[in-house]
């Protein structure tokens, strides 16, 4: 009788681990950049759109899951491409999919996902259980953990166990100077069209500064497309230099890491806004760090949001929308202040989305009207500070 070994039966060798915090070692098949990576492993629901997902710079610091089970298909492209400083850190530290990337078969398609990921240092694993893994968030919380390929299949498993079990995690950590400018420069690329591409804006109306803190393209497309000038300052511009700008409008952009963290630096930028009566919208890591400004608080979440299909429910209009959504925090609602209104919530959790200022001109949403990847439910809320914008003008004059 013959034996498996005699049969010439051999086991794959696993040539990328997942290796979490509590010692829990996955196995699969690397593709992309060599090497390991650390970082807090979240789970992202989209069923398309992953070359913008893997190149929000939000998600500086994570390891993505894909829930969907084949991703890759449509290959990557130049124009699909997120982060707007590209000599910045890529978003995503390492990306994890279920079944082996095939060839893309999208006329689009310039490159093959694996070749991308390599080019950008971004180091995937496939071949597991994905929904084993998102189970597991769902019941544990995002980990943290090490991922690492190596094809060879040789692997120090003591010293990755040690690095994942070390590392301190997302809670306290700025990690937008990461991500952010080095310096200021203007923007003028509106919205995508098929057959033509990116258009440019001419005779804007309003003049907008986005702070950046790891800001996505398709935020600033929107800006323009909806008649704003766009001035891009890093992170740490002061007020000062801010206001010399003269803006019609001031934008919090979203990004990555703790916002009470980065909010050492920033909310008190904020408070000077709010305190000028600048019209003020803000996004994601804006928001957060907007309601830290008005006397709320943020909290760490379970196991975040992020994905494309998130019900919100508008407040002030009774709408509901579908949102794409990427954050591992929140603004405790209980905390806001009396004369801050909620205006959003999320209907998967009850989880605040958005809030205003009832006094002044100011307003942010937790999640991305701009969507890309997603379904663009919410560019509504770019008219909105357009209108704020407006109306401020019209007093002022």
């Amino acid at each position: 009788m013959n034996t498996l070994h005699d049969s010439g039966w051999a086991e794959p060798k696993a040539t990328a681990l997942l290796v979490l915090a509590d010692g829990t070692v996955l196995e699969g098949h690397g593709f992309g950049a060599t090497g390991t990576a650390v970082g807090e492993v979240c789970f992202n629901t989209a069923m398309t759109g992953y070359e913008e997902i893997l190149t929000d710079p939000s998600y500086a610091g994570q390891i993505i899951t894909f829930t969907f089970p084949h991703v890759g298909n449509v290959g990557t492209n130049d124009d699909d491409i997120e982060t707007v400083n590209m000599a910045a850190t890529p978003g995503a530290r390492g990306v994890i999919l279920q079944a082996a990337i095939t060839d893309p078969s999208n006329y689009r398609a310039t490159r093959h996902l694996d070749a991308w990921l390599r080019a950008r240092g971004i180091i995937g694993l496939s071949g597991i259980d994905t929904r084993a893994l998102t189970a597991l968030i769902r019941e544990k919380g995002m980990p943290n953990a090490v991922i690492a390929h190596e094809p060879s299949g040789t692997f120090d498993l003591d010293a990755l166990k040690k690095e994942a079990r070390d590392w301190p995690g997302l809670v306290g950590m700025d990690l937008v100077p990461m991500v952010t400018s080095g310096q200021r420069f203007t923007w003028d690329e509106g919205e995508w069209k098929w057959g033509e591409g990116y258009a440019r804006i001419d005779n804007p109306e309003f003049h907008v500064v986005a702070i950046d803190y790891g800001v996505k393209r398709n935020i600033l497309r929107l800006l323009a497309s909806n008649g704003c000038r766009v001035t891009v300052v890093p992170a740490t511009t002061s007020a000062e230099d801010i206001m010399a700008l003269k803006p019609d409008g001031v934008f919090l952009s979203n990004g990555p890491g703790d916002p009470a963290a980065t909010g050492e630096y920033a909310v008190p930028v904020i408070r000077q806004m709010i305190d000028k009566s600048v019209p003020t919208f803000g996004i994601c890591l804006g928001h957060q760090m907007l309601g830290i400004a008005l006397g709320g608080k943020t909290m760490k979440m379970h196991q975040g949001h992020h994905g494309a299909n998130h019900p919100v429910k508008d407040l002030t209009t009774g709408k509901v929308e579908i949102t794409s959504m990427n954050h591992g925090f929140a603004v405790d609602k209980d905390s806001l202040p009396a004369n801050v209104e909620q205006t959003h919530v999320s209907l998967f959790d009850g989880s605040n989305c958005g809030i205003a200022l009832n006094d002044k001109p100011v307003f942010s949403v937790q999640y991305h009207p701009e969507a890309s990847p997603g379904p663009r439910d919410s560019h509504y809320l770019f008219l909105r500070f357009v209108d704020m914008m407006r109306e401020h003008k019209r007093k002022a004059a």
